[in-house]
């Protein structure tokens, strides 16, 4: 019997899992023996979700695996394909829980018996072995169908960074009585990843030769998991060489977030990173750890060519216990720094800061002006030659941009700078555009700069107005 049970419990170790298609997405389902009974929802990297669903001494974990691309994009070319895989889902579901439980049943039985055969060396005992588990399993999951509670899904624990979940998404009433509001914008969440392959692939490169260079300007990820895959497809379709973020990574910076800024090190170019007000000096840390990553604070780097300057938020936004700097003190400390780039030995080509508070005074000192912390994007070429380009968030604004709810959708938002690699100005820029959840629309905007060699800091009487083309 000893043999069975150990048998059985490495068999469900080794074996006890299988991956399941429900609706665009892969799940991972595993049965592994526990003494307190429950179901585990895993949403890597925010956390985990258990519920007390039965009595039995049974663990049932599900994790996302992956998105299927060809899903999602048949979901983008059939609006209807949004209302099957949601009557569909409980079916899938149904199917991934048979053949989990079968699967468990075999891995048991074979795992008991191949432990009583090295015991034993005896086919009969490792037989009675094998009978052993399989009894154990069948009246483990008899228990665990007899005492399954449904209800016990309105009362979640949350661990991890999902543990704001409660105050963000609502009561489990309103979840339950707006049900129909959150399928949709799931679906049109991962609609939005697929529609960035078909708004960019129509449109035409800019100059494909060696003289220009690629820079992917992002901003306010605010530790939204779907960003990494728009700023990957984006890297890929225009043969990024460089990405910039004006800063707030993640949403409150803390030790639990740090993981992840791992994911900038499998993008694999270089990515240049400034502090914003939601991101610690420990957040600052985990992204200079990364292999690819040159973190400017105060500091000036060559970067495939650009001079960057760039210097982090002194704001701490998330400790209620910080005393943080007014608006006034932010626009004292840009007026030293852009002071201290005028002053420096060499030209700066672009200044990189999170707020226009701090980077106002940069006007007439560096040709390009790159900030966040807007939530929109939004663009001026001042009369001194100075071209101001406030990115938008390419997170949605994170958690806090659910609570919008679906009739107010923030875009996701992201732009790919052109510059001559001689002179290291920029000469256009592509702006694309994700809709908000719940929308599934995506826009891209090509605009070129008219007078792209214009001197920085001489006045214009006329300011040119920047040209487009769709």
């Amino acid at each position: 019997m000893a043999a069975g049970l150990v048998g059985g419990w490495l068999g469900l170790a080794l074996a006890g899992q299988v991956v399941t298609p429900i609706g665009p997405a892969d799940i991972t389902l595993s049965l592994s023996p526990q003494w307190n009974g429950e179901t585990v929802v895993d949403v890597a990297p925010l956390g985990q979700l258990a519920f007390d669903t039965h009595a039995a001494p049974l663990r049932i974990e599900a994790t996302i695996s992956d998105i299927r691309l060809s899903a999602a994009e048949e979901m983008f070319a059939d609006p209807e394909a949004i209302n099957r895989m949601a009557a569909g889902i409980g079916a899938d579901l149904r199917s991934g829980v048979i053949a989990l439980a079968v699967r468990a049943l075999v891995a048991a039985t074979v795992g008991a018996v191949v432990v009583g055969l090295l015991l034993f060396r005896s086919a009969r005992r490792a037989l009675a072995s094998g009978a052993t588990s399989l009894l154990a399993i069948v009246l483990a999951g008899s228990v665990a169908y007899t005492s399954f509670n449904p209800g016990a899904i309105a009362e979640p624990r949350y661990t991890g960074l999902i543990a704001g979940a409660p105050q963000v998404v609502g009561s489990a009433e309103e979840v339950v009585g707006r049900f129909s509001q959150y399928q949709e914008q799931l679906a049109g969440l991962v609609g939005n990843v697929a529609m960035i392959y078909e708004a960019t692939s129509a449109l035409p490169v800019y100059e494909e030769d060696e003289s220009v260079l690629r820079v992917l300007h992002v901003s306010d990820i605010q530790l939204n998991p779907a960003s990494w895959s728009i700023i990957d497809s984006l890297k890929e379709q225009y043969g990024v060489d460089l990405i910039v973020d004006s800063g707030d990574l993640t949403d409150r910076g803390s030790a639990a977030e740090d993981v992840f800024a791992d994911e900038i090190g499998g993008l694999e170019i270089p990515y240049v990173w400034v502090r914003g007000q939601h991101d610690s000096m420990g957040t600052q840390q985990a992204v200079a750890a990364q292999p690819n990553t040159i973190v400017l604070d105060d500091d000036t780097e060559k970067v495939e060519g650009l001079t960057i300057y760039g210097s982090g938020d002194p704001r701490y936004l998330p400790d209620p216990t910080r005393i943080n700097p007014s608006p006034e003190e932010v626009a004292a400390q840009g007026e030293e720094e852009a002071t201290q780039v005028a002053d420096g030995p060499g030209d700066v080509d672009i200044a990189l800061l999170h707020t226009r508070t701090q980077a106002e005074a940069f006007d007439g000192v560096v040709p390009l002006v790159l900030t966040g912390n807007e939530h929109m994007r939004s663009t001026e070429l001042t009369e001194t030659g100075t071209r101001f380009l406030v990115q938008g968030t390419t997170g949605g604004a994170g958690i806090s941009g659910l609570g919008r709810g679906p009739d107010r959708p923030i875009p996701y938002q992201a732009s790919v700078l052109y510059f001559d690699r001689e002179t290291g100005r920029l000469q256009a820029r592509d702006d694309v555009d994700l809709g908000g959840i719940g929308l599934t629309s995506a826009q891209v905007e090509r605009h070129i700069e008219e007078d792209p060699e214009r001197a920085v800091g001489e006045p214009d009487a006329e300011p040119t107005a920047e040209g487009t083309e769709r």
